[in-house]
């Protein structure tokens, strides 16, 4: 994000800690829960944590407790091995750079589950089941061409002059056209792929 942006961006909603372990929301003037600031969390709403004794800053306990809440549930996103990877890290000559690394990692992973969402979203579209459409009325067109003949009807309707076209199969450009639309659906299924 530039700073431009960052200008624009509202400042973060302060939330005080009180020793009963309640928090207290000062923009709304009201009592929320620990689900209240990780749903915050997930609309891109900032906060912070301040003990209202104190005044410290405990952002970072706070939303390490939202994690660990998380974690004691059904559905844990931290494996043990990770977890026992952390803790090994505590106290190492590494362990300044942890934090920076945790940061880029998950900023590229979000960056790339955007890519994902929208290479899905386009490729998944209207258009791109056009060339699936195509082969579906061409696959209809010979399978009727099929029953006319095993019915009869082909040598009836190829004796008709205005009909000649239609048994044919379509236009003669049909062929290239369905040929070029697979070419683009391979080619994006090719990109996907990487």
């Amino acid at each position: 994000m530039d700073q431009n942006a960052r200008a624009a961006d509202p400042p973060p909603v302060v939330i005080k800690k009180y020793a009963n372990r309640r928090l207290y929301n000062t923009g709304t003037s009201s009592y929320i829960t620990l689900e209240h600031l990780a749903a915050m969390t997930r609309e891109g709403r900032d906060f912070q944590v301040f003990d209202a004794k104190t005044g410290e800053d405990i952002t970072r306990n706070v939303l390490a407790q939202i994690v660990m809440e998380g974690e004691n549930g059904k559905q844990t996103m931290l494996p043990v091995p990770f977890l026992r990877q952390l803790i090994a890290l505590y106290g190492d000559s590494m362990q300044a750079m942890v934090p920076h690394y945790l940061e880029a990692s998950l900023a590229a992973f979000a960056k790339n589950q955007a890519q994902f969402r929208d290479t899905v979203a386009g490729a998944f579209g209207g258009a791109a089941f056009a060339p699936f459409e195509a082969m579906a009325k061409q696959n209809m067109a010979m399978f009727q061409a099929a029953a006319d003949m095993l019915t009869g009807r082909a040598a009836l309707a190829a004796t008709k002059p205005e009909a000649k076209g239609e048994a044919r199969g379509g236009e003669p450009g049909d062929l290239e056209t369905l040929k070029a639309q697979m070419a683009a659906l391979q080619a994006q299924l090719d990109r996907l792929s990487k």
